[in-house]
């Protein structure tokens, strides 16, 4: 999958291709941002605006209480 433009879909849709990438494929944010060469902090305020943050112990974006 192309996500050359990931930080233009709609947030929503971006949360859970980011987390299937991080189960199935990428062992770390880090490396999902190496792999797909995505800009980390787009993506991480993407997720902010979900009330979503990267949670490093289950290698996934998670809710956080605002």
């Amino acid at each position: 999958m192309d996500l050359s433009n990931i930080t233009k879909m709609d947030s929503a849709i971006v949360l859970g291709i980011v987390n299937e990438k991080l189960r199935l494929e990428c062992n770390s944010f880090e490396e999902l941002i190496s792999q797909y060469e995505i800009d980390a902090d787009k993506i991480e305020k993407q997720m902010d605006s979900l009330g979503y943050q990267y949670d490093p112990l289950t290698n996934q974006f998670k809710s956080h209480s605002r």
